[in-house]
């Protein structure tokens, strides 16, 4: 040992031994490039200098100890400085600061000075002054200013909780990698994935592998890409994320939720399934307002309502659905325009009683099923009383008839056909032949059906009618055109089978072999089947124009 550096040692001493502050460097040389690094001794209230052999000393200091290197500060109980070995070691109450951004706690710290690499032990806390890291053992990179522990971790931040057995923290951008059985904990939210990142400054959650998500109201999400904002109440994923929902189902491309809001947007192929109501909505665009229970869909919507053997498909430009209860007015009959934006009285997330809904589908309203085909601009449907309201030029096809009117309303029973009301230039036709048409037309008419087959119908109002007359053989032998105030037609197995003129009748009934079929014709009908999807695959093609019927 040099003479200067016996003089250092024994001026340190009695500083130190008398708990006077100081600044005393110690110099540490990294053996493979030569590189100086310098620990200022600030203070300690002893110091005692141990032989480990000849060329081997080492120096205590104890009680109060502060150190310093560059911009870190080392508290701590006593300090082993040990400048062979490039080694800093502390014992009890270790406290380091870190560029002024970054405090870690705990019993034990070794500190290899020459590569500036950290190693705590025993109840190991660190903290930027927004989380804080709980771990038994971390490994920490002044150069990089990494924090990694490999034998289980947890980060608090406010009210949420993070936990896994791996991590890696990245004080200057206040980043942490949670890896292996991550866990997060919120009031709002239960969270578990193999692998997470958590932004301790914004709190914001990315999620990069499998990830599955509970939320306070029992709402389930699967998602392997997206971020929750748990600052501002938002979130967003991606790859198809799968929303459970009570019997709910939610999936798509692309899924955001605003919660201050309460509304979810669906992008990209999204789906709406609900099991309890047998109902699903395709879509490329939704939005689901979750205080409400209503969602509307766009791009492309169809709406299927599932049943045993024969499935309605709707489809319009936009698709509506809501409470009928949050409706301005209840009253089914007239339509409702707007939805009111009333808090949901059972909760949000949780599945509406199918009778309190209604569906409305604006523009281009088309609807399939086996037994029934309809197209209108507009529809409204009440789950109340379960009737389709066909709005604007409406067409509805039963089995082989075809109504037209101003206004349609379908009466359904399971939802199967059970009554038809059509008022305002209402017309009834079923195509008997080649360009052969049994017509009926009145001011209303209503039409009533059996296990969903026509079974009776009523014009009524200017009653008109053209019927196909046949004799026992079914054999066609004229055509009866009739006025009356009220004209009953009665079906039998989907054919007409016998007509009722009831009141100021008159009919005249022309042989079949004087007949011109272009002639028997109602005014203002035309026979639209055409336009009629004939598959659910047709919903949104658009139809043909059109043509003339061949003679």
């Amino acid at each position: 040992m040099s003479r200067l550096h016996r003089v250092i040692l024994i001026v340190v001493g009695l500083i130190c031994s008398q708990g006077i502050l100081a600044q005393i460097p110690v110099t540490f040389k990294d053996k493979n490039s030569d590189t100086l690094r310098t620990v200022l001794i600030w203070h300690a209230d002893r110091l005692r200098e141990e032989t480990k052999d000849s060329a081997h000393k080492v120096q205590s200091l104890i009680g109060n100890v502060k150190l310093q290197e560059e911009n870190t500060l080392f508290y701590c109980d006593s300090v082993i400085l040990d400048q062979l070995h490039n080694i800093v070691e502390s014992f009890g109450n270790v406290h380091i600061i870190d560029s002024d951004t970054t405090n870690i706690y705990s019993q034990y710290m070794k500190y290899l000075v020459d590569k500036k690499y950290i190693y705590f032990q025993k109840k190991v806390r660190l903290t930027d002054g927004k989380g804080t890291l709980f771990t038994e053992d971390l490994q920490y990179d002044l150069n990089q200013k990494i924090g990694v522990y490999n034998s289980g971790g947890k980060v608090v931040n406010q009210s949420t909780v993070l936990t896994s057995k791996e991590g890696t923290y990245y004080a200057e951008t206040r980043d942490v990698y949670f890896r292996k059985d991550v866990v997060m904990k919120d009031p709002r939210y239960d969270l578990r994935a193999d692998s997470l990142l958590y932004n301790t400054q914004s709190q914001l959650a990315t999620f990069i592998t499998m990830t599955h998500i509970k939320d306070s109201n029992g709402s389930t999400i699967d998602t392997r890409e997206g971020f929750y904002d748990l600052a501002n109440h938002k979130a967003a994923f991606g790859k198809r994320a799968l929303i459970r929902q009570g019997s709910q189902r939610i999936t798509g491309d692309n899924i955001s939720i605003d919660e201050i809001s309460g509304k979810s947007t669906v992008t990209g192929n999204g789906i709406f399934i609900d099991t309890a109501q047998g109902v699903s909505v395709i879509s490329n665009k939704m939005v689901v307002n979750n205080k409400t229970n209503a969602f509307m869909a766009t791009e492309s919507p169809l709406m299927i309502l599932r049943q045993d053997k024969d499935s309605i498909y709707i489809t319009a430009d936009t698709l509506f659905s809501g409470r009928l209860s949050d409706l301005p007015s209840t009253d089914s009959a007239s339509g409702g325009d707007s939805l009111a934006q009333k808090p949901s009285p059972t909760g949000p997330g949780t599945t509406a009683d199918s009778s309190n809904r209604f569906l409305q589908g604006f523009h281009h309203v088309r609807i399939f099923s086996d037994s029934l085909q309809a197209l209108a601009d507009s529809l409204f449907y009440s789950g109340k009383d379960s009737v389709f309201r066909l709005y604007t030029n409406p067409i509805v096809w039963l089995n082989g008839i075809q109504v037209t009117g101003d206004t349609i309303f379908l009466f359904t029973e399971n939802k199967k056909p059970k009554r038809l009301y059509v008022f305002e230039n209402a017309i009834m036709a079923n195509k008997v032949g080649n360009n052969m048409f049994n017509q009926v037309k009145g001011t209303t008419i209503n039409g009533y059906f059996i296990n969903g087959e026509m079974d009776y119908l009523r014009a009524k109002g200017n009653a008109e009618t053209y019927y196909y007359a046949q004799d026992n053989d079914k054999a066609f032998v004229g055509v009866n055109h009739s006025t009356a105030a009220v004209i009953d037609m009665i079906f039998k197995e989907r054919a007409l089978h016998k007509v009722v003129l009831r009141s100021d009748a008159e009919g005249t009934m022309y042989p079949l072999r004087q007949v011109s079929f272009d002639e028997m014709r109602l005014r203002s009908f035309k026979w639209l089947d055409e336009k009629r999807p004939k598959t659910k695959f047709e919903l949104f093609e658009n139809p043909p124009a059109p043509q003339p019927e061949k003679q």
